[in-house]
């Protein structure tokens, strides 16, 4: 749903304000640097636990927030009063659920342009990090949350693995592809956690909805048995 949300959110964009049309127009070069920024701003702020942001936050990541406007069905401006007798600009996405899309784009699009994993430390690793060991680290930060703010950009993120995600993205996301070998180890390893002891209950169905993003449907199945 958030796939087709932000390649119809595209394509109004261009057809508005830049006159295209046609499948291939809806990603131009202005339109990805703008998804991308907001990918990287919805990242940061996530990390940070914020959902409302200032213009610096905006230019940090490079973006203008004249432009970031224009993009209005993905982003919005509102207003905050601050004390004193000033107002200042405040951002934020029109549902949190967006920006941790958002966020797991970034994530996924840094790691196969790059081959950085943005959830592990700095230097953690000098040789290549493998993609099952970049979707494995993945759950485990999300499981290591203490507020489980990870739980929802996690599923997300395991959802772009999928091929059929990624030709709906093709022409934003350079470097595209998991194998189904991939998927399989992943798959692997949320069910080697679900069977942890000490596990909480929103953990373990968060892990559920995780095999559910990477069509693996057996434990729901056997739950339901």
């Amino acid at each position: 749903m958030y796939v087709h949300f932000l390649v119809v959110q595209a394509k109004v964009q261009n057809t508005k304000y830049q006159q295209g049309s046609g499948a291939d127009l809806h990603w131009t070069p202005e339109t990805r640097e703008m998804v991308l920024s907001l990918g990287k701003l919805a990242f940061e702020q996530l990390q940070k636990g914020n959902l409302i942001f200032y213009e610096s936050d905006l230019s940090e990541c490079g973006l203008d927030a004249a432009a970031a406007s224009v993009y209005s069905g993905v982003f919005t401006q509102i207003f905050r009063e601050e004390p004193g007798l000033y107002q200042d600009k405040v951002y934020c996405f029109i549902h949190l659920s967006l920006q941790e899309f958002l966020a797991a784009l970034h994530v996924h699009q840094t790691f196969f342009s790059s081959g950085q994993n943005l959830l592990s430390p700095p230097h953690s690793s000098e040789s290549p990090e493998s993609e099952a060991a970049f979707y494995c680290s993945a759950v485990d930060q999300a499981l290591q949350s203490p507020n489980g703010h990870l739980d929802l950009f996690l599923r997300f993120l395991l959802g772009l693995s999928l091929l059929t995600n990624q030709k709906l993205l093709q022409g934003l996301l350079t470097q595209t592809g998991s194998s189904s070998g991939t998927n399989q180890e992943t798959v692997k390893y949320i069910k080697q956690k679900l069977n942890e002891k000490g596990l909480s209950a929103e953990r373990s169905l968060n892990l559920l909805h995780c095999l559910n993003e990477l069509n693996d449907h057996s434990l729901v199945r056997r739950y339901r048995t």
